[in-house]
């Protein structure tokens, strides 16, 4: 009998604990929940599994791979990516006027691969009120740029507010391309146009399609761009590239040009190829097929740097480096392509009526379609916009090479790209 009283009394004190514990958990969590509500914790809860949204802005003229590849490394930073493009009537007050207009522009960044969301109109500088609007209604976690510096005209940092509130990231910039070096490129052919043509084809065409400056090599002051020289890695076109071929069943489009100049035009036509399919092919001309068909001064930017721009762009699956200018049997066979386009406007639309047709094949197969372009954009249209304003642009490069120059010479190692 004591063996099961003694049994007893253990579950009893057992039992008696269990229920003490019971209160005491039940009180502690009373006293929590009236000090730290629910609704707070569903706030924290919330705010520790939001995505990390980060910002960047830029005026993006001319937009190139060097912006692409800031636009990539600030979307590695976090989750969702908002870009910011400044006004025509902010950069024209601090740089100079725009090569590239508002509306073209935000097509191109819109459509990078990285660019979750885009503000028309963001302010060249930012200030209390624009840095709380990205706060508290983008929910901006973070403010990212590059490691060039972006002064004011007053001498004054364009982010010395995000970084005095700790909120300031910063990435690498991507050597050898700038938009004052691009149109210092254009405005050396301007200038070298007048004097005899065929004075030096080759050199110019090495100059336009390397951004070399005879005058620069010689130490004289030449466009006032620095010369950039773009070093193509295998490393920075898997970064640009998917990744990704085509299914077992997908219906490929293959569209092909120098696409030199990246421009809204380009990305506009790419987008439509892209929705006749489920994987777009582009191929890219050499600069030798370039400046054959165009002359010697083009391409104004060479076959590597033509190819991670259109790589950014989100409608675009592949690309083909040096595409042969004419799309054989084989060539359909090999990539398996269901479809060839053609945009209606081309620096080269009169194909059909060249001795050899580039497209002669396609078209006998029946799976030839010319597409209905929508802009009115080409690449001679951005030159001719540098050509006709040269004075303008000329003295804006001669401001921005001032602080490249300083950039250069001050430059130092910086991890990451």
């Amino acid at each position: 009998m004591s063996s099961e009283g003694d049994l007893s009394i253990k579950n009893t004190r057992l039992i008696a604990t269990w229920l003490i514990g019971g209160v005491v958990i039940g009180v502690s969590a009373l006293g929590i929940y009236y000090s730290f509500p629910l609704g707070n914790w569903k706030r924290l809860w919330k705010k520790k599994n939001k995505p990390i949204r980060v910002y960047m802005d830029g005026c993006f003229d001319m937009m190139h791979y060097g912006h692409c590849n800031a636009l990539r490394q600030a979307r590695a930073l976090g989750d969702q990516l908002v870009v910011g493009v400044v006004s025509d009537a902010e950069i024209t007050l601090n740089k100079g006027p725009p090569v590239t207009p508002l509306h073209e522009r935000m097509i191109m960044v819109s459509a990078l691969k990285w660019v979750d969301e885009v503000i028309p109109d963001a302010p060249y500088a930012i200030t209390e009120e624009f840095m709380k609007k990205l706060f508290d209604e983008y929910n901006i976690d973070y403010i990212i740029h590059g490691d060039d510096p972006c002064l004011l005209p007053d001498g004054t940092d364009a982010y010395a507010l995000a970084k005095k509130a700790g909120r300031y990231k910063q990435i690498k910039r991507t050597e050898g391309v700038s938009s004052t070096d691009i149109v210092g490129r254009m405005l050396l052919c301007v200038r070298e146009r007048p004097s005899s043509e065929s004075q030096n084809h080759s050199s110019l065409q090495r100059q336009f399609s390397h951004g070399h400056s005879q005058k620069y090599e010689d130490g004289g002051s030449g466009s006032g761009t620095r010369i950039s020289h773009f070093l193509p890695t295998s490393r920075r076109i898997v970064q640009f590239s998917n990744g990704k071929g085509p299914g077992p069943a997908a219906r490929i489009v293959y569209i092909d040009g120098a696409f030199d100049l990246f421009h809204a035009g380009h990305v506009e036509i790419l987008r439509l190829a892209r929705e006749l399919g489920d994987f777009l092919l582009v191929g890219i001309h050499t600069d030798q097929t370039v400046s054959a068909k165009r002359g010697v001064h083009r391409p104004i930017m060479n076959l590597h740097e033509r190819s991670l721009s259109v790589l950014a762009c989100r409608y675009v699956d592949e690309v083909i480096i040096g595409a042969p200018l004419e799309v054989s049997k084989d060539m359909i066979t090999t990539f398996d392509i269901s479809l060839v386009v053609h945009g209606t406007v081309a620096e080269e639309s009169d194909f059909k009526n060249e001795k050899h047709n580039p497209y002669e094949v396609p078209i006998s197969l029946g799976i030839f379609k010319v597409l209905e372009s929508p802009l009115d954009i080409t690449t001679s249209t951005i030159i001719r916009r540098i050509v006709s304003n040269h004075e303008a642009y000329q003295k804006r490069n001669e401001k921005k090479a001032e602080s490249e120059r300083r950039y250069y010479e001050q430059k130092t190692h910086v991890s990451g790209d």
